[in-house]
């Protein structure tokens, strides 16, 4: 039995154990091992919300060929690794960190901002059960796994390996607020018989503007040339894409549900009330006596 000491920069340590076990282990119980190992780790890839990914393929060929060096060779980190990573809030997020050569040396991650150890090996040390590593053997590649990924989480996530000096692969994360849609005045708007409806519907936190807004009434495409005519749908795209439908001469008809339905985001929908005179009379009356009656105490 041997003493390991494993530290990270700025003083943060871990002092475990190891034990040398001199018996061979037969190349079947190897095998099968290896490919359950494999299969747990392909079941936490594909256990997301988002598209899994495989482990990285080295740039590095450091597969030992000629001469080797004198002396123990030392950890090196692969640059296959992209040093920026970017997901949608509510997505998963992976982080690479390709080690050459680790030896019995341990690979972990460190959250930057508050020096939070996340992972050491493949244990995980924080109570946030979003974080986990995943790696299998042979694989170099040591992944840091976040599910339901918040903005919060974005910035610098260090891949440190146990040595003096202590080497470390640093990782950006950038989180964006996922692409959403609202209708202003949702989710109920009233007009009266004989007015204008008009319908304005937002489209923000896109990384491009939509290619198209659908508009739905009541279920049903709205058609834009139908002999009811008087409809207009104008849409203005930038870093926010707005779309207007315009309907003139509101009739009882035009009531129900409008949905604003953008290529690249989830719907948004409305309830349109069309009232005529007596209606909006009776409604106005009703908030009057609401707001005259006294206030018993």
């Amino acid at each position: 039995m041997a003493w390991l000491s494993v530290c990270w920069g700025l003083t943060l340590c871990l002092t475990t154990t190891t034990t040398t076990n001199s018996a061979t282990t037969s190349d079947t119980t190897t095998a099968v091992n290896t490919g359950a190992r494999r299969a747990d780790v392909q079941a936490r890839l594909d256990d997301s919300s988002s598209r899994p990914v495989a482990p990285i393929e080295p740039l590095m060929d450091l597969g030992g060929r000629g001469a080797a060096p004198p002396g123990p060779l030392q950890p090196v980190f692969d640059e296959a690794a992209p040093r920026s990573v970017s997901s949608l809030s509510g997505g998963t997020a992976y982080l690479h960190c390709v080690v050459h050569h680790l030896g019995g040396g341990s690979v972990s991650w460190i959250r930057r901002r508050d020096l939070h150890i996340l992972t050491v090996g493949t244990y995980t040390y924080t109570t946030d059960q979003r974080f986990e590593v995943v790696h299998a053997a042979p694989s170099r590649d040591w992944i840091l796994k976040l599910r339901y990924a918040q903005e919060r989480d974005s910035g610098l996530y260090d891949c440190q390996v146990s040595r003096r000096p202590v080497l470390t692969y640093s990782v950006r994360l950038s989180v964006y607020a996922a692409p959403s849609a609202s209708i202003v005045g949702a989710p109920d708007m009233h007009v009266d018989r004989g007015s204008t409806i008009n319908l304005t519907c937002t489209v923000t936190h896109t990384s491009e503007p939509s290619a198209y807004i659908f508009w739905y009434h009541n279920g049903q495409v709205v058609n834009y040339e139908s002999p009811r005519g008087g409809v207009t749908v104008v849409t203005e795209r930038g870093n926010v894409t707005r779309g207007f439908l315009l309907i003139q001469d509101a009739r009882p008809s035009d009531s129900g549900n409008y949905t604003c339905a953008p290529s690249n985001t989830a719907p948004s929908w409305l309830r349109v009330h069309v009232l005529n005179g007596l209606q909006r009379i009776t409604k106005d009356n009703k908030h009057q006596q609401t707001s005259r009656t006294p206030t018993t105490f």
